[in-house]
């Protein structure tokens, strides 16, 4: 199932004026410049007015008597007057003080728990881009936007509204360089196919490969703290569709976002239409027919939702569902060694596939050696001629740049390769490299050493049965025994081994054994049952007592295990232990385990 991550920046042109171009100016703190308020200047009593215009209550005057009234009993006239009848607050009169401009406070008095993002900017700032015949905002900080400016509001309304704005031009060709080095940034380190949403987001095609950061869930909180470092507003999602996961991380309700696979549907349903990436054409249409959301759209036959929005706009809605393919054209690394070949008639047959990928690596060998690198990791993309891509690919154990040994691992994916009705051309990249420089043949040339590398057996092993049934058992200083080795490269070299014995075999959990005669509290045991058999024990060796490692959970800090060496009537050589000490029954619950078998 296809999983694509959608990264979206919001505030992508006012971090990057932020973080490239210079400082911002330093704000005073409104907090430690107030004033309380009875230091303020205050006209208690202005006089009379000297236009009563008839008498009673009116804007923008007091109440007009010829001797002028304290505080407390103009307050004692307007509680005896009738509810409807007593004036409102805006007809009790200007007042003498002076009073803040409700647009001109600055944003460190509002909470930063009321920014959706995180992120507290201290300077007001908006972006000015030219649309159409008139300049109008295109980005706006969050100090701007408590302010009262918003994206699409006029330039010259902006500047009249607050008058200390800090007002950039906007840099749509900056904004894309910064997306391209971040797409880029992903291509090395995220995923293979990365791509750039434009204006303000990127792809990530996490099909095959969540499961190298630790899951779609840890890799989203990874990719946050990153944008986080870096200085970066970000909101992600994931769906199974290009077009959904881009509605989601722009018009959904939460900062990260994750759509089990086929929950698509409902996880559009009670987003907006705008969220279906139409024009602005289909969403004046789309309103004047009272289509709010997606979920209005699901019901309407697509004949005369076609008529009333336009193709373009039901084309959109079935790529977001998945009814209609939207591929994502991968960021290519320039850094990236690759060759490619374009092919006068299409191929379709295994020799003519395998004759094209040795001219490929002959030719990628060259750009190998002229920087001085070699292989790792090489993907072959064929392009049929119907628009489908195949692609392929191939690890080693070691940098190599041999182009017979590389051909030998690629032909062992010929058979994966579907060439449908042709093959006109293939592209052959080297994502992984590794530094690789001469090799000093002197003393094997001269036959006095023989130089056996067994590298290329092990690329050649798990090309066919897998890299991951391929590796080395290395030891780990840990007392368990679970936990005392870890699989390394088959060609790594591993450390010193522990002096005490251990099985050829060793269990990844130990299996239980069922009516055990035992001797407490140091004997081993007399039969056991294992696996539906009955084994009669005629020898055995041990306790080899161990602990428990207290450090790591509670658990484990009375926790102790005795284990023997034993030997049945049929000559099987057994390794198993006791949970307890025999004595204390906080050590254990007296069960028999079995954990591995010797040669």
């Amino acid at each position: 199932m296809r999983r694509v991550v959608s990264l979206f920046l919001p505030h992508l042109p006012i971090e990057r004026l932020r973080r490239w171009e210079r400082p911002a100016r330093l704000q005073p703190d409104s907090l430690a410049l107030a004033l309380p308020v009875d230091a303020l200047p205050i006209d208690a009593d202005p006089g009379a007015c000297s236009v009563p215009r008839g008498g009673g209550w009116r804007p923008g005057a007091r109440w007009a008597r010829a001797e002028p009234s304290s505080r407390e009993e103009m307050q004692q006239q307007i509680d005896a007057l009738p509810r409807h009848a007593q004036p409102a607050m805006r007809e009790l009169g200007r007042r003498s003080e002076a009073a803040d401009h409700p647009f001109k406070r600055v944003a460190t008095i509002v909470p930063a728990q009321r920014y959706r993002t995180g992120v507290s900017h201290q300077e007001p700032m908006a972006v000015v881009g030219k649309v159409g015949r008139r300049e109008q905002v295109v980005a706006v900080s969050p100090a701007a936007l408590m302010l009262g400016i918003y994206i699409g509001m006029a330039a010259t309304h902006a500047r009249a509204l607050v008058s200390d704005l800090d007002l950039r031009p906007a840099e749509p060709e900056a904004d894309a360089q910064l997306l391209d080095r971040l797409a880029l940034l992903a291509v090395r380190r995220w995923s293979p196919i990365a791509a750039v949403a434009p204006p303000d987001g990127l792809w990530l095609d996490l099909t095959g490969c969540a499961h190298l950061h630790g899951g779609e869930g840890r890799f989203c909180q990874r990719l946050l703290r990153f944008c986080r470092r870096a200085g970066f507003t970000a909101r992600v999602a994931i769906a199974d569709t290009p077009g959904a996961a881009h509605a989601l991380a722009r018009f959904g309700p939460d900062d990260l976002t994750i759509v089990t696979s086929g929950d698509t549907v409902r996880a559009l349903a009670p987003l907006p239409v705008a969220a279906l990436r139409l024009e602005q054409a289909a969403l004046i249409a789309a309103r004047r027919f009272g289509f709010e959301t997606v979920a209005d759209l699901l019901p309407v036959a697509r004949g005369p939702l076609a008529r009333r929005l336009g193709l373009p706009a039901i084309q959109r809605l079935d790529q977001a569902l998945g009814a209609v393919a939207e591929p994502i054209t991968p960021h290519s690394d320039p850094a990236m060694p690759m060759v490619e070949r374009r092919l006068l008639e299409p191929i379709g047959t295994a020799e003519a596939i395998g004759q094209v990928m040795a001219d490929l690596l002959d030719d990628l060998v060259l750009v190998l050696q002229a920087r001085g690198l070699g292989a790792r990791a090489l993907r072959l993309v064929a392009l049929r001629v119907d628009g489908g891509e195949q692609m392929v690919a191939i690890g080693t154990s070691r940098p190599s740049r041999d182009a017979a040994h590389l051909l030998r691992l690629l032909k062992l994916r010929i058979e994966r390769i579907d060439p449908g009705l042709g093959l006109e051309q293939f592209r052959l990249v080297a994502p992984h490299t590794e530094p690789l420089g001469a090799v000093d043949l002197g003393q094997v040339l001269a036959g006095e050493a023989l130089m056996r590398d067994p590298a290329r057996l092990v690329d050649v092993v798990a090309g066919r049965i897998g890299e991951e049934a391929v590796y080395r058992i290395a030891p780990v200083a840990s007392h368990v025994p679970e936990r005392a080795v870890r699989r390394v490269s088959p060609i790594a070299v591993p450390g010193g081994w522990p002096k005490w014995q251990r099985p050829v075999r060793l269990f990844a959990k130990p299996e239980p054994l069922w009516s055990v005669m035992a001797l407490l509290p140091d004997q081993p045991p007399r039969r056991f049952e294992w696996r539906g058999r009955t084994h009669k024990v005629v020898a055995g060796d041990g306790p080899e007592r161990i602990h428990g490692e207290w450090w790591r959970r509670d658990q484990e800090v009375w926790a102790v295990r005795d284990y023997f060496r034993i030997e049945d009537a049929d000559g099987g050589r057994y390794w198993v232990f006791r949970r307890g000490d025999g004595v204390d029954n906080a050590t254990g619950d007296l069960s028999w385990w079995i954990h591995g078998i010797f040669a």
